[in-house]
């Protein structure tokens, strides 16, 4: 799978420049949520990634939104009868689908309707199966919806003894469920330093926020958890592991709804959302600034050395320590606040759990 992804000195709202934006050919294209230089960005990862020309990366821009609604949409509506489903390179939606009743209604609805030969009960069978052995630190567990199997990814720093228990229920799915190995580790994305900073640490700003009037910022629970005073104000609330969300209350008097770039220009972030798999995205961090890439696989389970965080998104955007609470977003969608990374992966929290879990709204 294609790594490259795109840096270009990017941070999240509230953060500290640590690059200068280089403008490309691309960012006088006009996409309509987009600002010009995330739109530049997306499509240099795009074209990169897929060898099409600027004007094909903008249209899967374009159309991926639209898109990404009607999926969810025919996904509620078809319960069981559907095997979940994903954008294709296109970005146009893909259903996968068991029945050709379901498939007259995806195609009714102008998606594509793709018969698949494994289940939703099936998968749910032994994804459950598999998340009922004790976390082993370092693996994952996910749903690739375009192989229509669970996948179960095992680091190198997995301890064989208990590793070996979770291969070994894998086993029994047969082809239903794949195994991935990758070297290193999964760990969450904190570190010593600068951006937002308390008690020797550093993480990225999330998602300006409020409630009753008073501002917040929506981070990483991890980073919530572990520090009770920010440069920025207060931790006040933190959910980490489980999952991995928190809130910081503002006092800068400062709360943008917008991620700013580094050339005097912002993106706006104007409302939140579900993450799609093969959905074109960006996050920026104070790390590694604004990198793009491709939402891998959603509702995954990652086993950090710390415990199990559920539920998270998978990408191929780059990330490193520091960048954890940083914003996951397409345009002006919010979709996810950084938990971590390992193999080549990121992972990302939904944001929309958390401002349900706090209720808590945009600015």
């Amino acid at each position: 799978m294609n790594r490259m992804s795109r840096t270009v000195g990017l941070a999240a709202a509230g953060g500290l420049a640590l690059g200068v934006l280089v403008p490309t050919a691309a960012s006088a294209t006009s996409i309509e949520g987009y600002s010009g230089d995330v739109a530049a960005a997306a499509i240099s990862t795009i074209t990169e990634d897929r060898g099409v020309s600027d004007a094909a990366a903008a249209r899967i821009l374009r159309v991926q939104q639209d898109s990404a609604r009607t999926l969810s949409e025919l996904t509620t509506r078809l319960g069981d009868q559907q095997v979940g489903g994903y954008l294709d390179a296109r970005g146009l939606p893909v259903v996968n689908v068991v029945s050709e009743a379901a498939a007259e209604q995806v195609r009714a609805e102008g998606a594509t309707a793709r018969f698949v030969s494994r289940s939703t009960a099936r998968l749910d069978a032994a994804r459950a199966a598999l998340e009922a052995v004790p976390p082993v630190a370092h693996t994952s567990i996910g749903l690739d919806p375009r192989a229509n199997q669970v996948v179960v990814t095992v680091s190198e720093a997995a301890a064989d003894a208990a590793a070996s228990v979770l291969l070994a229920t894998a086993d029994r799915f047969g082809d239903a469920v794949r195994v991935e190995r990758f070297a290193g580790e999964m760990h969450k994305a904190i570190y010593n330093g600068e951006a937002i900073t308390g008690g020797g640490s550093r993480c990225s700003a999330g998602f300006n926020v409020n409630r009753g009037g008073q501002n917040y910022i929506v981070d990483a629970g991890h980073c919530t958890g572990a520090v009770a005073q920010w440069n920025v104000g207060p931790s006040v609330e933190a959910s980490f592991p489980g999952d991995d969300y928190g809130l910081i209350r503002n006092d800068t008097g400062s709360a943008p709804g917008e991620v700013t770039l580094w050339d005097g220009t912002t993106q706006a972030i104007t409302s939140a959302a579900d993450a799609t798999v093969g959905q074109q995205i960006c996050k920026s961090g104070s790390t590694t600034n604004l990198t793009c890439g491709t939402v891998e696989a959603v509702d995954v389970t990652v086993n950090y050395a710390e415990g199990a965080v559920h539920e998270l998104v998978q990408t191929s955007a780059a990330v490193n320590s520091g960048d954890s609470g940083g914003c996951l977003f397409a345009g002006s969608v919010g979709l996810g606040i950084t938990s971590g990374m390992g193999g080549g992966n990121s992972y990302f929290q939904p944001v929309t759990e958390a401002l349900s879990a706090y209720g808590v709204s945009l600015n």
